[in-house]
Parts: C-alpha cells; structure tokens; sequence
C-alpha cells in the first residue's frame, strides 16, 4: 500500500517526477519524455532494489530538502551535490536509511545538471498515457514539486530487487566528449561542416535544458536555401537552425522540426550530453574517426 514517506520542505530550483517514459505516442504529437540521464535513474532505482520502471525525482541543480515522514531507504546518483542528513554529510551512489524526523538537504553545485533520488518501492506520481514523467516542453505528466506536498512511495518497507552496496561512478571530465554520426540533412551544409562541428568545442549556455542543448561557438552555415519541411526528430538530434548554433535535443524534444539535422550523438553519450551544465565545454567527435594516440 503507498505510504507517505516526505514533505517537500524546498522543492528546489526545479524537481520533477520522472521514470524511462512514454513511448509510442510521437504519431500523436506526444515526445517519449523520461529521465534525462537514464543511466542515473536506473542506478538509483537499483541500489534500492527498485525495477528500473520505477518512480524517481529528477532534481535540477540541487537545493531540495525533503523532511522524512517514516523509515525509508534512499539513494542519491547523477549530479553530485553536497548532501546532508540533520548536517551529516551524505555520499553518492550509496543506499542509505532515513528516520522519521530525519531532513536531507540536497545542495547547490556547478557541475552536473541532473540528481536522482530513489526511495526503496518507488515514488507514487500520477500516470498519462503510461508514464509518470514530466515532460518540460509539453507540460504532460505530473506538476513539477511544490512546498508542503506529501510524497508517497508505493511500498516503503519492500526491497523487491538486489539490492547493491555501493556503485562507483567516474567523476565527470571536461570537455564532454559527444560522439556523433551522419545525420540525414548534412547534405544541407558544405563538405566541411561535419568537420567544423568536431573541430574546436562548444561551450553550452543558460538557455539549454530537458528538450536541447542551447551551445555557442563556431557557426555552422547552409548551403541552400530551401525551406525543409517538417521532420521527426531523434533524442540527439544535431539541428541548425538560421544563427547557425548546433542545437542538440533531449528527453523532452518536439517530435518533429523544420531544421535540417547536420549529426546526431550516439545514444550511448545521451547521458553525458544531458548533464552538461552551462558554461561546459562539448566536443564532438565524428564515429568513424579514432583518437589520437589510437
């Protein structure tokens, strides 16, 4: 049965609800959505013993305190920020065991944009068309965290899964290296455009978030000019629009768009792209070339 297990002291600059998504809705305008750094949630969900599909809150940036309402088990993965319990710090990639009473303090920090926390039975949220994500750009799902909201977990007591120990996790580096393919409008841009894209890196800016990267740095231009038509869109898709600035979608990107797609990054590097924070550096290397000293 859900129990409540928090109160929402500080929701943070933003904290959503989110799982692996709504597939198979695109036909009907509706973007898959979910969390944004995949691999994070699952992590979360596994040091707790969670199914993969279960519930977690997705915390931008930091600056959530949650009061606990009974004994939970929880973990934190993702965005490492500096984390307390009553003031006792608190690790990453580790489950740990809140009381009743108990305020865990998630904090502000530079690097990184997305934080998991995952509660031993999952979070219970509100479902549309199968899936209890919040999708930023079209608002479907769930309303993002407000102050004095009671946060149910589906079964608090129960550790389903195997549970792990303690996961360890590298450490973000800079630039982001985001590997990159063909996409299917390159023919849109001059021979060399692909090869300016991985030339020197980009430097990601304040206007980016879950549906795009927004990067600023050498400017890509098109040799014709044709309107395109609408097209689908992938997570990872490379767009230019007129300015010239690689746009590169995420979780919640519109199913289709009007301009032409110069690359796209490897789905493998989708999580390394989300958490790229502005004022990161990003990098884009082509697939089918090596790097240096290989």
């Amino acid at each position: 049965m859900p129990s409540p297990v928090f109160d929402v002291m500080t929701p943070g600059a933003r904290t959503t609800f989110q799982d692996l998504g709504r597939h198979g809705h695109a036909a009907l305008g509706v973007g898959s959505s979910g969390a944004a750094d995949l691999a994070g949630h699952r992590l979360a969900n596994r040091l707790v013993g969670n199914d993969d599909r279960a519930v977690t809150l997705e915390v931008v940036l930091g600056g959530l305190e949650l009061f606990a309402l009974d004994t939970v088990l929880v973990a934190l993965t993702g965005a490492r920020r500096a984390t307390d319990v009553n003031g006792r710090a608190i690790g990453f990639h580790s489950p740990f065991t809140l009381a009743a009473g108990d305020i865990l303090r998630v904090g502000y920090g530079p690097t990184q944009v997305y934080t998991y926390l995952a509660v031993a039975g999952g979070f219970v949220a509100p479902r549309v068309l199968g899936s209890s994500s919040t999708d930023q750009l079209s608002g479907i799902g769930p309303a993002p965290l407000a102050a004095g909201t009671t946060l149910h977990a589906a079964d608090a007591a129960a550790v389903r899964g195997h549970r792990v120990d303690i996961a360890p996790v590298p450490q973000p580096t800079e630039p982001v290296e985001l590997v990159v393919a063909r996409g299917p409008r390159a023919d849109w841009f001059g021979a060399d455009a692909l090869a300016e894209l991985c030339r020197v890196p980009y430097v990601v800016t304040s206007n980016s978030s879950r549906v795009a990267l927004r990067l600023d740095g050498p400017r890509i231009g098109q040799i014709r000019s044709d309107e395109l038509r609408s097209e689908a869109l992938v997570p990872g898709a490379i767009q230019l629009p007129p300015d010239g600035l690689p746009i590169v979608f995420g979780a919640d990107h519109p199913v289709t768009g009007g301009y032409p797609v110069l690359a796209v990054v490897r789905s493998a590097d989708l999580d390394a792209a989300a958490q790229a924070h502005p004022g990161a550096q990003v990098h884009f290397r082509l697939a089918s070339s090596r790097r240096r000293g290989r």
